[in-house]
């Protein structure tokens, strides 16, 4: 008596290959999303860190870069570096979340001044 083999039970194999499949890539798009969060958060905290260094410029260095260094620990970031040049505060963050990180520059201090030129042009008064 000859058996005769067919695609019994093959839509299984199947089903658990595309179920495999689809939750390889649901796990690429939970990492690529909890990666978009840590970028955020760290430029989050760098931004906020490099605000509040301008605010304190006039207390100088060490102290404008302990009032971002509480900033950015409040946003559960690190501070990595800070440095002023006059009114400007120049800070980096960092965070992290397991296997993934984050580091952002951020720079905040008052607006620059216009040159000559601004305000010049047609159908605007000179300064």
């Amino acid at each position: 008596m000859a058996t005769v083999r067919g695609d019994r039970g093959s839509a299984t194999v199947w089903s658990v290959g595309a179920i495999a499949l689809l939750c390889v890539v649901f796990g690429v798009g939970l990492a690529l999303g909890q990666a978009v969060v840590v970028r955020h958060r760290a430029a989050g905290a760098a931004d906020l860190a490099a605000l509040a260094a301008a605010d304190h410029w006039a207390e100088g260095r060490a102290a404008a870069c302990a009032h971002a260094d509480r900033v950015a620990r409040a946003q559960g970031a690190r501070l990595v570096r800070c440095a002023l040049t006059g009114t400007v505060s120049d800070v980096s963050a960092a965070t992290e979340h397991g296997p993934l990180a984050a580091q952002v520059r951020a720079r905040a201090g008052p607006p620059a001044t216009p040159g000559p030129s601004a305000g010049s042009g047609p159908g605007l008064p000179d300064r």
